[in-house]
């Protein structure tokens, strides 16, 4: 809970460094666990999804920022993002985030792990 916690509090637009695998995959677990908390909530309180609207679009920003910055580790620039709006792009993204980082010192700064 604490890389999705620092995520939203001290990297919330942080789009510049590093985000090593472990932060971008634990923040993307609780997000997928806090936003099918919020989907139950709307489904029980009959709220027609307002609640989970409200969650993405607070969410949006953070989630960009973290992707980029795993882009950033494994040598990439964040303008790859854009992949995900042509056909099987985001795929590619998805082997992009799982893929291990550069080790050393890139572009981007410090290698998070601390080799």
């Amino acid at each position: 809970m604490d890389w999705f916690i620092d995520c939203i509090t001290k990297n919330y637009v942080n789009f510049s460094g590093r985000a090593r695998r472990k932060e971008y995959w634990m923040y993307t677990l609780f997000n997928c666990i806090i936003c099918f908390v919020v989907m139950l909530l709307d489904g029980a309180l009959g709220l027609n999804y307002i609640l989970s609207l409200i969650y993405l679009l607070g969410i949006l920003l953070p989630s960009l920022a973290v992707t980029v910055r795993r882009l950033h580790d494994t040598g990439k620039s964040g303008w790859w993002l854009l992949l995900q709006f042509v056909p099987f792009g985001s795929l590619i993204l998805f082997i992009f985030c799982l893929i291990d980082s550069t080790p050393g010192t890139n572009q981007y700064g410090e290698n998070p792990k601390g080799f």
